[in-house]
């Protein structure tokens, strides 16, 4: 089957319920994604399909077929930079151990493409399924607003007055 990952069409022989994650982890060997419980309860195996973030633990890869999808690879810009959200949780210090950090950002990213001025409800709705271990929430939380208020200002400074691009 053909799967279109951080856009590209790569081509996969697997059992059709394969779930996503050892798709993902042992077929194409994209390791950022990671396996933390198997049942979809800690959010380190986020992925999105179609721009929303799902557990690949517990979607099977015949789900993913004509669809988009994103792994924490596929969101910086080109090979040689991060993510704008990558940057911020480097500087910010928000990983400790690193484990659950790609489940984290992928939901982020996820809340961010729809809604760059996220209330503390909004961060704690999105972040829901994500579980950190090492407790570092707090950091979280300040590198989540912080990478808002850097999208929300380079989204003002590329669009004008009448909120088209310059």
């Amino acid at each position: 089957m053909k799967l279109n990952i951080n856009n590209r069409i790569l081509e996969v022989d697997v059992d059709p319920a394969t779930p996503l994650l050892w798709v993902i982890r042992e077929q194409l060997e994209l390791t950022g994604t990671k396996f933390g419980c198997g049942i979809g309860q800690c959010g380190a195996c986020t992925v999105h399909l179609d721009g929303q973030p799902i557990r690949s633990c517990l979607t099977p890869v015949q789900q993913a077929i004509d669809k988009e999808i994103t792994t924490i690879e596929g969101i910086a810009p080109n090979d040689n930079e991060w993510h704008i959200i990558q940057e911020i949780w480097i500087e910010e210090q928000v990983p400790q151990c690193g484990y659950c950090q790609s489940g984290q950002i992928m939901s982020v990213h996820a809340l961010l493409t729809n809604n760059t001025s996220p209330t503390d409800k909004d961060i704690d709705e999105a972040m829901s399924g994500n579980i950190c271990r090492c407790g570092t929430y707090p950091r979280v939380r300040k590198g989540i607003k912080r990478a808002a208020a850097t999208l929300a200002a380079a989204s003002n400074t590329i669009k004008g007055n009448n909120g088209e691009v310059d």
